[in-house]
Parts: structure tokens; sequence; C-alpha cells
């Protein structure tokens, strides 16, 4: 450690945004604020903040033009005033180093201060057709991301699956990336009260007396719900009993989400419509109610950084029947079964195995309940402060 207080800048303009990389920041910046290891750290927004703060940081708010909470997903470009009053703002306040928790809301410093960057996945990087809607927008997000590279004194990522991704695809040096983890609130749980996961399902129009399946996550392409869905008329013939809820906002402010797709496909392909359910965006207490009356979450992504879904699930007693890409194998490990996401075969044989076998289904959820132990915020806050540490000697 440095012999004084060091002073941290963070990018808080993602605090309020619903995706996994808002939760990201909210969590994080929780945990460090909760420690005492001689760090001082600044939010810095581009609005009031309408979401809690911890206590014992300071905030910085920049009055712009734009929410970054809005333009971090890729709604709208950015102006050039915006990127300089955000940037001048970090470079007045005189921090000894600042910390993107996502490189998604990165904006130029044009300065000398150290940083830490957190690139959370490179799935923009292999799948850029089913992440931007035009040849201008994956144009824009290269030119950021490389000057987010150069910027980068230290590279923060959520996994080692993204920490071979930053050092083979976006050509990181392994010596200049660090890795934290993630971990589930406290709120996802076991609930014991059965009557209380019966009134969730009830709440979303899901029959008790039937299986119940769950995913939770974004609208888009990439996530490969279609996959799944196009699974699921195979499930329903031989698991005439079994539900598939969809979790996730349906209101079409998402950017580039393919939910008219999904929901033509559904109603096109009968009796779909009579097992699928989108719940649209529900919040953390009533998820957890959802959760603990469903059988397992399914997660048939074909990229991920992470997965902050399948820890929540695994936290509530959920086996996780998983694609076999990126981070999830590493994340949910004895505790899931796991398919080729694009191969609808292996999705519906997967399912149907899990489903068919009750001592399957009650070991995984065991391993579930193990599993989940080894993710901390805590832990995670005490490996950013390395990496803070790092950057700043780094810079020295």
């Amino acid at each position: 450690m440095p012999d004084r207080t060091l002073h941290v800048g963070i990018d808080a303009t993602t605090w309020a945004n619903d995706r996994g990389f808002g939760r990201f920041t909210r969590e994080l910046v929780t945990a460090l604020a909760k420690r005492d290891s001689g760090f001082r750290y600044t939010l810095v927004f581009d609005r009031p903040p309408t979401a809690p703060l911890p206590t014992n940081v300071e905030t910085v708010t920049v009055t712009t033009a734009h929410s970054l909470n809005e333009q971090a997903v890729g709604k709208t470009s950015r102006s050039i005033s915006y990127l300089w009053q955000m940037g001048r703002a970090a470079r007045r306040a005189d921090f000894d180093l600042f910390f993107f928790p996502a490189v998604y809301s990165y904006f130029p410093l044009l300065a000398r201060i150290p940083c830490v960057i957190c690139y959370h996945d490179t799935t923009a990087e292999r799948i850029p057709h089913l992440l931007f809607p035009t040849k201008l927008n994956h144009r824009l997000w290269q030119i950021k991301t490389a000057l987010a590279r150069w910027q980068t004194t230290r590279a923060m990522t959520v996994s080692k699956s993204s920490a071979r991704d930053l050092e083979a695809i976006l050509r990181i040096p392994k010596r200049k990336i660090d890795i934290v983890t993630e971990a589930a609130d406290p709120v996802f749980r076991v609930i014991e009260d059965p009557a209380v996961p019966a009134a969730a399902l009830e709440r979303y129009g899901i029959p008790r007396d039937g299986e119940v399946l769950v995913y939770v996550g974004g609208m888009n392409a990439h996530k490969n719900i279609l996959g799944l869905l196009k699974a699921m008329p195979r499930i329903v013939a031989e698991r005439r009993t079994v539900h598939l809820a969809i979790v996730g906002d349906t209101s079409g402010k998402g950017f580039w989400d393919n939910v008219p797709e999904l929901k033509e496909f559904v109603e096109t392909n009968q009796p779909l419509s009579q097992h699928v359910h989108f719940t649209g965006y529900i919040g953390d207490p009533e998820l957890v109610e959802l959760l603990n009356g469903s059988a397992a979450l399914v997660f048939p992504s074909l990229w991920e950084g992470f997965g902050l879904p399948a820890v929540e699930a695994m936290s509530c007693g959920l086996p996780v029947l998983s694609s076999d890409r990126g981070s999830l194998p590493e994340v949910v490990g004895d505790a899931g079964l796991f398919y080729d996401p694009e191969n609808v075969d292996e999705i519906a044989s997967c399912v149907l195995r899990f489903l068919a076998d009750d001592e399957l289904r009650a070991r995984l959820k065991g391993a579930a309940l193990e599993r989940i132990k080894g993710f901390d915020w805590d832990r995670a806050a005490e490996l950013a402060e390395h990496s803070f540490t790092r950057c700043y000697e780094d810079s020295t």
C-alpha cells in the first residue's frame, strides 16, 4: 500500500442502470465504501443520482445534456460536448487514479491520470453482428475501445475466461490484467415458506402444478433466447406441465433487442403461448420469489463475461442449465448442466434430462448452495483495492 490515502475517482454514470454492469458498479462501490483500507472515493455522475448511495463516499455531479445511463447501452451517440464535460470534471478533481467500472461508459480523460478500466467481456468483438444495428455503431465502439486501451494503466475483468480474451483479442498484456469477482446481493436466498413462491407464480400467470424454468437477463439476440424457444416445442411435447418464465425488459426500450421476434415465435408456434410467459422487468424481491418457485435457471447465452444471473439463481438453490460458452462453465461449475447453445437438440435434451431425474435435480441444488459460498462482494472489493494500488504504483 502507498504511505498515504489514495483518492480514487469512479465513473458512476451507469449507477442506475438495470443491466449487469450497473449492478456491478453499485455492488462493488458499496463494498469498497464499507472497507477501511486507506482509500478515498468520489463518484462522478452525469446527472443527480436517484438510486441510493453508500455512505463514506463523496459525489460530483456534472451538468450535461445527456445521461450515460442510457448512452452506455448505445441508444444514442454522445456529443463531443458531453465527453469534454465529463473528462474535464475528472481532470479538475485531482484524483490519484480514476476507475471505470465498465468500458461501456468510458470517456476520454485527456490527462495523465492513471486509470483502471473494467472490461467485462469481449462479446462485442466476438459477435458484433448481434450487438450493433449498423456498421457505424460498430466502428464507433472500436474507436472508443481503442482509446480506452490506450488509457488503461490496469485492466480489470470479472473471470479467468474474460482475462484470456482481454489478452488474446484486445491485446492487453497479461501483466496488466487483474481479476475480481462478482456475487449475489443478500436478497437472493432460499425462501422456506412455500406459500411465497406459489403466490409469485400466480402473480405472473404461471400454473403452480407444473415445472418452471426461468430465464433472467437482457433481451438481445446474443442472449440466444430464440434458441431456447426453438427447443421448447420438443420439451413441451415430452413434459406437458413445463413452463418457461422469461424475465427481462420487454418495453422495447432496450438497445437493439429482439423482443418482437421472440413474441412472434411464441405466438406462431402453438402450444407455446400456454407455456411461455414474458414477465417483463421485475425487481429483486419479486425475482427472488419467482426463482424460489422454479426448478432451474436456463442460460442459453452465446457469450458471457461472468453471468451474474447464474450466481443469483444458485443463491436461491437453483441449478443452472447453461450454455457452455465464455465464463459460464467457470462460474456454474458442478451446479449445472451444459449444452452447445447453437444446437437446439442439445438444449432440449439437457432440459429433459434434468426434469426427468429427481436425484440429479437434488444433487445439483445442493451443489448450487455450496458453490455460491465462493462468491463474495467484500472479496471483490479487496481484489479491486489491489488493482488500484498496482495502478498507482505502475504510474509512479
